[in-house]
């Protein structure tokens, strides 16, 4: 089985690349588990959910996991939650790294925010360039730390879906 994170500041396009994935290469996407969250409470998230979000999310990422698919896709995983607690609460439940850690992830597709425009979907919450950037720029910098493999995804949809494309086949040995 082999592990795809799409990861990266929102309205980058990680849903529609999962998706595009799933298509092109099969296997199972686990999506946000935060927008289920979301849609479920009818409510903005306080610093008290993150652990509740990052255990569903995990949750349902292991689910996907013990059915053991070719390609696991997973739309976001611990890093979105950590980065988001930390850009929105200034704090981070201190065991969600660790267990981030303790996870194997085969390659991580870091989504640039420039080249493709930011869309309103109710629930997004950096409409300024700026702001996207700044947390492409923590990803990047986490996942050079921790010396996880990546590969930065970047300019239009297409050129996207191209280099995500590109970079599951050569990790799926094709």
């Amino acid at each position: 089985m082999k592990v795809v994170v799409l990861t990266g500041p929102e309205s980058a396009g990680k849903s529609w690349l999962a998706e595009h994935l799933q298509t092109q290469f099969g296997g199972i996407i686990v999506g946000e588990y935060v927008r289920y969250f979301i849609d479920t409470e009818l409510r903005d998230t306080c610093y008290a959910d993150i652990a509740t979000i990052a255990r569903g999310q995990l949750q349902w990422e292991d689910a996907a996991r013990a059915h053991q698919p070719e390609l696991l896709i997973l739309d976001t995983h611990l890093l979105s939650n950590i980065l988001w607690s930390q850009t929105l609460f200034a704090d981070v439940p201190a065991w969600l790294e660790e267990e981030l850690l303790s996870r194997t992830y085969d390659m991580h597709l870091l989504l640039d925010p420039n080249g493709v425009p930011w869309t309103d979907d109710g629930q997004r919450c950096q409409p300024q360039i700026a702001q996207r950037q700044a947390f492409y720029d923590q990803c990047h910098r986490w996942l050079e730390q921790h010396q996880q493999p990546f590969k930065c995804i970047g300019g239009d949809w297409l050129n996207r879906r191209e280099q995500a494309s590109a970079a599951v086949a050569a990790l799926l040995g094709g």
